[in-house]
């Protein structure tokens, strides 16, 4: 007898706030500045964003071929399987798993609840008993259980929440994540005009290039594409929606038509919101400001700025954790169905009809994360291996082109074979001079570890569990068509 299946209750509008709200988090709140001080040059600046977003629309494209012809629960899982067998797919899975997607949601809860401290008092242990727990992983660094407690502990307490809302009900934490998105593009909005219009800076500040800028020649085309390197980090999480593609009504027109609108709406967001940085902070000051969020509402709208931005990164991260715990626990339940996992993971729950206990994985793994306090390092590591993996999923339209040239495909990637192309072209740039700047620390002394390699490193962890997994539960039939049921 078939157990229950995954119900399609993700709607248009619904699918295109989840690619909205896992592609805005609080990089836009710190990434400009390090761009501006990779290229001092406010036009081109511009120019980076308005780039990555064409890029990771190129990649939405080839994600929204694969989606509409595989439109299963697991998203990229599906098409490395689909694309390369078992093994590369199970290799993503356990990485995103133990690390990537696990990581990236204790980091952002860990930010949302760090800046709920503006308005909670948040208590925390004396140095001392701080201190007194330390636990050292060799050439990744050193952690403590017990600092920041009190900020670790609401970081549990709203991840544990979240968890537990989609647990309960796929409807309640996709409008808790519908309803948060809407309010964070409205107050990035009101922020932006805020800015704009408060007769603080000045238009000129647009197009004066900062005091450094003296690059000529392939070295603009160098900084230009370190900067897009920040942009494509913020853009990341486009690929969301197609983890509940198996859940999205009539996915063979809403997948295009959310992932199209939606890193739309980012690039149209995230270049207003540069265009008001620059209007009050010359493009000198915003490459020295760590904070050119808090700094550029200071300057436009005075000293209560710290609470402003305090309460739109709460909302903006809360917004996003929803959203990244929606979409990514689908990878647990993909895998487990595919047999490259523990059988009880792809269990649907009978009453609430969710993948519960894949929901309750990734949230309890991502909470004893936070305890660590080691995502950080973590996210840096396996931020390598979620491009790598990009790559190998876009590659997948041609391999799949290939193996299946007559297989129905409501949507094809527009300019093929180019569009998919500019992407492998931009995406392979970023991996192989993320892999040259990780040898050249190494080498210099200014890292114990190559970060790149020892994220393969760490990923190949995961053979061992493969073959026991091959071992205890074979391959099911229904692994033929992942997203299918259990029997």
């Amino acid at each position: 007898m078939n157990q229950p299946q995954l119900k399609k209750t993700i709607g248009f509008w619904s699918a295109t706030t989840l690619v909205i709200g896992g592609i805005i988090g609080s990089t836009i709140f710190m990434k400009p500045a390090v761009m501006a001080a990779q290229l001092p040059s406010p036009i081109l600046l511009l120019a980076v964003w308005i780039v990555g977003g064409i890029v990771s629309i190129f990649g939405a494209m080839a994600f929204a071929e694969l989606g509409t012809m595989f439109p299963e629960t697991g998203g990229q899982y599906v098409y490395l399987q689909k694309a390369y067998g078992d093994f590369v797919a199970y290799l993503y899975g356990w990485g995103s798993i133990a690390v990537i997607n696990s990581a990236a949601i204790s980091a952002i809860a860990y930010v949302c609840a760090s800046y709920t401290g503006y308005f909670v008092h948040l208590p925390r242990f004396s140095e001392e008993v701080e201190n007194s727990i330390r636990l050292h992983l060799p050439g990744v660094g050193d952690i403590f259980p017990l600092q920041n407690a009190g900020l670790k502990s609401l970081a549990i307490a709203m991840l544990m929440g979240l968890t537990w809302v989609n647990w309960r009900s796929v409807r309640s934490g996709n409008a808790i994540q519908f309803i948060a998105t809407v309010l964070k593009v409205i107050a990035l909005l009101l922020l932006v005009l805020g800015i704009l219009f408060s007769g603080s800076g000045h238009v000129v500040n647009l197009v004066q290039d900062g005091s450094n800028f003296q690059l000529h020649g392939f070295g603009i085309v160098t900084a230009f594409m370190a900067a897009t390197t920040g942009a494509l980090a913020s853009y990341d999480g486009w690929n969301n929606l197609n983890m509940v593609a198996g859940e999205i009504k009539n996915p063979s027109r809403n997948i295009t038509r959310s992932l199209l609108i939606g890193v739309s709406v980012c690039i149209l967001v995230y270049v207003l919101i540069t265009v008001a940085y620059l209007y009050v902070l010359p493009v000198d000051d915003m490459a020295g400001s760590p904070t050119v969020a808090s700094d550029a509402i200071q300057r436009a709208l005075g000293s209560n700025a710290g609470v402003t931005i305090a309460a739109l990164i709460v909302l903006s991260t809360f917004g996003a954790v929803s959203a990244n715990l929606l979409a990514n626990s689908r990878v647990i339940f993909s895998m487990a169905q595919g047999g490259n996992f523990f059988a009880w993971a792809a269990r649907i729950h009978p009453r609430n009809q969710t993948p519960g206990n894949a929901v309750v994985i990734l949230g309890v793994w991502s909470s004893l994360l936070i305890i660590t306090g080691s995502f950080d390092i973590l996210t840096d590591m396996f931020i390598f291996m979620s491009w790598l993996c990009y790559f190998m999923v876009v590659l997948a339209v041609f391999v799949m082109r290939k193996k299946m040239p007559d297989a129905p495909r409501p949507y094809r990637v527009q300019g093929y074979p180019w569009v998919p192309i500019c992407f492998l072209v931009f995406t392979a740039f970023y991996l192989g001079s993320t892999l040259y700047y990780d040898i050249s620390n190494y080498n210099s002394g200014k890292s114990p570890v190559i970060n790149s390699v020892f994220s393969i490193i760490l990923t190949l962890t995961g053979v061992p569990f493969f073959r026991y997994f091959r071992k205890k539960y074979g391959r099911p039939a229904s692994a033929q068509e992942p997203g299918g049921p259990i029997k």
